[in-house]
């Protein structure tokens, strides 16, 4: 089983202090890295050898001290001496290496100091012996986990974007809109684009002929016009007297001008003026990705939240398409250029061509195509390399390919693209956008070969359809026998979002029949992908909502996806910040998901986890991930999904929410608005209470609240200020004025508009009379310990915190715990990265052990974790439970109650909180058992 990086760590730290001002090359070499690589449970002489004779360059030979081939070089030097001269000698050796042996990491030390090269990123970490427990965690690969990068977007497609959102601007202020805005803005990019990237010959002659108009604009549009439709008619049905310098544009079909306008935008000075702006730049550059950019720069917010879209930056659709299909590609290329004869090589490299060829491509919400540009321009590069392989004689020969047409050798083509949209502007952006990324391909294989080619006028296109795909039958698009890979980025809108129509789509899709339910809009592609895939047995690749992995959702969808559509996650990312190029981005966190028919998926499956939520992942490999994105390896059922319960099924005391007054805050005061008041009204002191969110409670931030459930009527008639508030939250509730301290007007609820005759009230009101437990809604995902702890009357919780009644040392003790903590984080929902406590989700199915919580022990340790705060009692709770900060008597006496209560479970230690989880789940399901057996008592007729 593998080591947790708790105790990778702390063996770390032993193993510094034993080599601690030791190391001799020659003699110590050996049991300094077999103690080395012991600490992440790994025999050195499984993976690697010693002494590894290797050929330099020179006719010169030598010896790696440390060698795993493929994976890591090491170059020992003894205490003292220079790692210069080591990284020297080290990369000669790597000359004598075949290319299935080059690692990627090389390993240079003097035993007390440490420089590690990766050779994929070229990143260098250097650290001294003493700092290894905090570098530790940079020779993860040694169990399987490394760093993966994925690219990003040029800034310069950024720039792009925001000079089309400008002239975007000016056109739509000008009153030129809708489809015809939407048209010539598409085709206007498309010229820009063809001047600067030889589709236009000369270079520059659409920036030319436009320098030509007049300066006041008048013109523009006209001239504009002109262009477009020379665009549409072939050479020989022009006008025989056609202006030259319009003639010189080529046919360029494909429907792209095909459509007339109905109206040509009229041009002044200034929009002329960001019009050459917009030619002036180097659109060479730029990727035809930047048209989703482009595409959300230019869409009104209001509707872009409605229908959940959100764009994506290149680096995020490669972590969807690598592991979806391009590692797996690469790989046969890999193996195809290893084989030893020409004519086995070849005949493996032609398969590998027509199969590249043969690939259907299908994004049922492709927007305006960018994870199917981002897939052609990947599976074009990787024809490139075949075909550079199949003819490297020829090649190195001519220094070209001037024997064979090259057109006669490229098979890959954008119609094996396919996609659904129900925006027809983003469809034909994502049509232009592909016939963009196809010139460019074709320039760089012109390159390759020493062959100028284009395909213009455009023979073939992508197929891409404006249509509702959740009201579509995908097997009229692409058969799904024929479709190869599913992919894309589906709207992301959560089920409090959702439009009632779209809700009602998601539940018609998902069966609910209109009952319940909480999934968010991205579940019905899942949903419909995982249908189609079963019948044809494509892979899917999706990025979504990360609350479709987390809570009560999980038991809603994933049961669908295993049972009816018989999936299993084939790899996954667990959550990350979401990425985006345009003008007003999205704030999400998200997860990717990889789905294959169970006999189609991999036995190696990976699984990508972020230490930093907007960094490079970490990948580890598994046998199989649960719906929950975790490790299911060791579970006998990797798809358990744990359901929400109304009642607590472990016989824990109730968990009830505090107050909810849906008061616009009016009723909620600061210490200064508090003092304020009670200056004004002195009476009021009697109906304020400290108020407790979560917030509050971790933070400890002071605020207060009126409550006045208990007032007399004659009492509030005499008190003026108290009836200000009084009145201000009944114009709230009544929808006349904002929340306090907001100028945003919003629509008042069913429950505050049924509380307007009633404005002193709460609608939840929870004032406990007796000390109670408070667990905070939300809690940092840093955190290894819930932050939970007693209120006294008269605190006032607010409905962000759950509490339990009375003082219970030993149900503290078990809720603080790490196995209390592991199953929040692995069936707990999240708000954006952080946890969410719910009561039906985590509290009301936590399993608790067999033996009784309620000993002796329990509750004197449990003491001691309140005893080790009390003695830091000007700290707050987020001071205390800060992962880097946390007091060590603290950590002391957790590690004590995590022992205790761990073997009320099992007498075994666990390793992690993932293996606690694990043994959770599998308690869960135990127990779950006998009620899902036993059958409904038939109800009798009255």
């Amino acid at each position: 089983m593998r080591r947790s990086w708790d105790t990778i760590r702390a063996e770390a730290a032993d193993f510094a202090r034993k080599w601690e001002g030791v190391g001799y090359e020659k003699g110590e070499t050996q049991p300094f890295y077999c103690g080395f690589f012991d600490l992440f449970g790994v025999p050195v002489r499984k993976v690697a050898a010693f002494e590894v004779y290797v050929e330099k360059l020179g006719n010169e030979s030598g010896y790696i001290d440390l060698f795993w081939p493929g994976t890591l070089l090491v170059k020992q030097k003894s205490m003292g001496r220079s790692l210069d001269e080591a990284e020297i000698q080290a990369y000669d050796y790597l000359h004598g290496l075949k290319e299935s042996e080059y690692p990627r990491y090389i390993l240079l030390s003097d035993f007390q100091n440490f420089e590690l090269h990766d050779l994929e990123y070229g990143e260098k970490f250097t650290f001294g012996l003493k700092d290894l427990p905090d570098n530790i965690e940079h020779f993860g690969f040694i169990i399987g986990v490394e760093r993966r990068k994925f690219r990003d977007q040029d800034d310069v497609n950024i720039e792009a974007s925001k000079l089309i959102g400008k002239l975007y601007d000016a056109l739509a202020a000008n009153g030129y809109n809708g489809h015809d805005l939407e048209r010539f803005l598409v085709r206007l990019v498309f010229c820009l684009f063809a001047d600067n990237t030889g589709i236009f010959q000369p270079k520059d002659i659409f920036l030319d002929y436009l320098e030509q108009t007049e300066e006041d604009g008048s013109d523009v549009g006209m001239r504009i016009s002109k262009i477009f439709e020379t665009l549409n008619l072939p050479e020989d049905k022009r006008p025989k007297r056609l202006d030259d310098n319009l003639a010189q544009f080529p046919h360029v079909n494909g429907d792209l001008f095909r459509e007339p306008l109905h109206r040509t935008p009229d041009f002044d000075g200034d929009m002329r003026r960001r019009l050459l702006e917009a030619c002036s730049f180097n659109w060479s550059r730029i990727s035809p990705a930047i048209f989703g950019s482009l595409f959300q720069s230019v869409m009104d917010p209001k509707k872009r939240r409605a229908t959940g879209a959100h764009y994506t930056t290149e680096r995020n659709i490669m972590k969807v398409i690598e592991p979806l299909f391009l590692d797996s590609l690469r790989a046969e290329l890999t193996q195809a250029r290893a084989l030893k004869t020409a004519k086995s090589r070849n005949k493996r490299l032609t398969a590998l061509h027509d199969k590249l060829a043969s690939l259907k491509f299908f994004d049922p919400a492709c927007g305006s195509g960018n994870f199917l540009i981002v897939a052609y321009r990947e599976i074009r590069q990787l024809e490139i390399e075949v075909l550079h392989e199949i003819h490297a004689e020829r090649l190195d020969r001519f220094k070209g390919l001037s024997e064979i047409p090259i057109r006669t050798l490229t098979k890959v083509d954008v119609d094996q693209f396919y996609g659904l949209e129900i925006g027809a502007f983003a469809a034909r952006i994502a049509e232009t956008a592909m016939w963009m990324m196809d010139h460019i391909m074709n320039v760089r294989l012109s390159l390759e070969f020493g062959q100028a080619y284009a395909r213009i006028p455009l023979q073939k296109s992508p197929h891409i359809h404006s249509t509702d795909a959740l009201e579509s039958d995908w097997e009229k698009v692409l058969p799904a026998s024929q479709c190869s890979y599913v992919l894309g980025n589906p709207p992301f809108s959560g089920s409090k979002a959702q439009t009632a129509s779209q809700r009602a789509q998601v539940q018609g899709i998902a069966g609910q029949n209109g009952n319940g339910g909480t999934l968010d809009y991205v579940a019905a592609w899942f949903i419909l992908a995982g249908l189609y895939a079963a019948k044809g047995g494509a892979s899917i690749g999706f990025v979504a909502t990360n609350s479709i992995t987390q809570g009560e959702q999980v038991a809603q969808l994933w049961p669908i996806l295993h049972n009816r559509c018989g999936l299993e996650i084939s790899f996954a990312h667990r959550t990350f910040a979401w990425g985006s190029d345009a003008r007003g981005k999205a704030h999400v966190h998200v997860v990717i998901v990889g789905l294959d028919v169970a006999q189609n998926a991999p036995k190696d499956r990976k699984l990508f986890t972020y230490r930093d939520i907007n960094g490079d992942p970490d990948v580890s490999s598994h046998s199989a991930i649960s719906p929950y994105l975790a490790d299911a390896s060791g579970l006998s059922n990797p798809h358990i999904v744990v359901r929400e319960s109304r009642e607590a099924l472990n016989g824990l005391p109730d968990l009830q929410i505090g107050s909810k007054p849906i008061d616009g805050g009016y009723f909620i005061l600061d210490r200064q608005e508090r003092d304020q008041l009670l200056v004004n009204e002195p009476e009021a002191d009697d109906y304020l209470f400290r108020y407790y969110g979560a917030e509050d409670f971790v933070n400890d931030n002071e605020r207060w609240i009126i409550d006045l459930i208990d007032a007399e009527p004659g009492d509030l008639r005499n008190m003026k200020e108290i009836r200000k508030i009084v009145e201000l939250v009944r114009s709230y509730r009544k929808g006349d004025i904002p929340a306090k301290g907001t100028q945003k007007m919003t629509k008042p609820t069913g429950s505050a508009r049924e509380m307007v005759d009633t404005p002193t009230l709460y609608h939840v009101h929870r004032r406990p009379a007796e000390p109670f437990l408070a667990v905070p809604e939300t809690n940092s995902e840093n955190r290894s310990y819930l932050p939970i702890g007693w209120l006294t009357p008269p605190a006032v919780p607010s409905n962000s915190i759950r509490f339990i009644l009375g003082e219970d040392s030993a149900l503290f003790g078990l809720l603080v715990s790490r196995m209390h903590m592991s199953w929040l984080k692995r069936v707990g929902g999240q708000l954006k990265s952080s946890y969410r406590y719910g009561i039906r989700m985590v509290y009301n199915t936590f399993p608790v052990p067999e033996k009784s919580y309620r000993t002796a022990r329990i509750e004197k340790l449990a003491n001691d974790v309140l005893a080790a705060r009390e003695a830091h009692p000007d700290n707050s709770l987020a001071d205390l439970y800060d992962p880097a900060f946390m007091p060590a008597d603290l950590q002391r006496a957790h590690k004590s109650l995590d022992r205790a209560v761990d073997r009320l479970y099992r007498e075994a230690p666990f390793s992690d909180d993932a293996e606690r989880a694990d043994f959770l789940l599998e308690l869960y399901e135990a127990r779950m058992e006998p009620l899902i057996a036993r059958p409904k008592p038939k109800r009798r007729r009255r």
